[in-house]
């Protein structure tokens, strides 16, 4: 695939053995076993994928994540974090990680999540390449796709990596009805069972940072009993 990965984590055994089944499934990996080395090297090399441990000597997995999004890199990041740290996981959401696994994980699995962000990023990329706009406008937003920018009435509107993927998605299709198990399929790249809280809150913090009400949104709207959908405001001449 020629697909090259960082793995940032201090136990030298799990870092291994990650490499090794990483290797297994033709990826090329270098290991970082603290946070200084680790951010240098991922501002050093366009990596395709980040492997990141929130807990590490030196600079922590949540000040890598954030000096990496600062710097207006959109390499993708799946953080590991341990059971007890529900605060770490969403501050790392927020701060612009693509994904997480708690601790203790089975290796199939993280392996299938590492695959499904490299293809989700593949079909994304794909995607804006066949975009006949890098602009989408929709009721006074407007997505500015190759800038990852997003804008509401003029004013310009902080959304995570993942939020922009999710609104993107929605916004490409107004009107389009999907359930929690096809937007985990579609933006995530995974469908899991158990993972449909991962839509809910994503949702819930972009209608606060979209929506003049989140209460009675405008945007993403729910459809009870199936899912949700982007308002369609083709009839109302965009």
């Amino acid at each position: 695939m020629g697909k090259h990965i960082l793995i940032i984590e201090d136990n030298r055994e799990l870092a291994q053995l990650l490499e090794l089944h990483l290797n297994d499934l033709s990826f090329e990996v270098d290991i970082a076993f603290d946070g200084v080395s680790g951010v240098t090297r991922a501002e050093a090399h366009p990596y395709d994928l980040i492997i990141l441990d929130l807990m590490l000597p030196g600079l922590d997995g949540l000040e890598i994540c954030k000096r990496l999004r600062s710097s207006s890199s959109f390499v993708p990041i799946l953080i590991l974090t341990s059971k007890s740290s529900e605060m770490d996981r969403v501050l790392g959401l927020e701060l612009g990680a693509d994904d997480y696994v708690t601790k203790p994980f089975s290796i199939m699995e993280l392996m299938a999540r590492v695959k499904a962000i490299i293809r989700r990023v593949d079909s994304m990329k794909e995607n804006e390449v066949k975009e006949v706009s890098d602009i989408i406008s929709a009721g006074g937003m407007v997505i500015d796709i190759e800038r990852r920018l997003v804008t509401l009435n003029g004013t310009s509107v902080d959304v995570t990596t993942k939020e922009f993927d999710l609104l993107l998605h929605f916004a490409r299709n107004p009107g389009r009805v999907y359930t929690r198990s096809q937007l985990l399929d579609k933006v995530w790249g995974y469908g899991h069972e158990g993972y449909e809280h991962t839509v809910n809150s994503h949702i819930n913090r972009l209608r606060s940072k979209i929506e003049e009400n989140p209460t009675n949104p405008r945007y993403i709207l729910t459809v009870w009993g199936v899912g949700y959908k982007f308002a369609d405001f083709r009839s109302e001449g965009g």
